[in-house]
């Protein structure tokens, strides 16, 4: 049963920030995040006529996310390192408008290694759940729940040792 617009516009509004965060997280730079979520959502509109409804919304819209940021960096040619100087620290998250991301999370995020960023910004900022990133991903549940473990406790000390102090 294909989305109607009245559906789709819910989709858009109830969804849009946590893809731009997980965009940003993945890209680096808050326009071209913007362009990767634009690209997402024209996919959805052009394929609504293959969501099935139930099969839960987030994982349908972040799957083609993953294929958009792929396409990203397959025309960038490479995954650039975020932790540049340069990268944008002011990217704002929906909870605290006034409190921007920060750059030393960006750096500690792109120490981890890909399979486990990944794994991490899917359940953390995509807010899926670990069925749905497992099923995304193609492994078992066991391998995010590891993962996303490990990828917190390796975040974790990288910020420690970074002089961010936990709260």
């Amino acid at each position: 049963m294909a989305l109607e617009p009245a559906d789709f516009n819910r989709l858009v509004e109830e969804h849009g920030p946590a893809l731009y965060r997980l965009a940003y997280r993945l890209v680096g730079d808050r326009h071209e995040a913007e362009d990767v979520v634009q690209e997402t959502f024209r996919s959805a509109w052009k394929s609504r006529d293959r969501f099935l409804k139930g099969q839960g919304e987030r994982a349908w819209l972040t799957a083609i996310l993953r294929r958009r940021t792929a396409d990203y960096w397959r025309h960038k040619g490479s995954r650039r390192n975020v932790s540049s100087p340069e990268f944008p620290g002011d990217v704002c998250s929906p909870e605290s408008p006034e409190q921007g991301y920060i750059d030393p999370i960006q750096r500690a995020l792109d120490q981890l290694p890909e399979e486990l960023r990944e794994t991490l910004l899917l359940v953390v900022v995509g807010e899926l759940t670990h069925q749905q990133a497992a099923e995304m991903l193609g492994i078992p549940i066991g391998t995010v729940l590891s993962r996303v473990s490990r990828a917190r406790m390796r975040l974790r000390e990288a910020l420690l040792a970074a002089g961010i102090q936990e709260k």
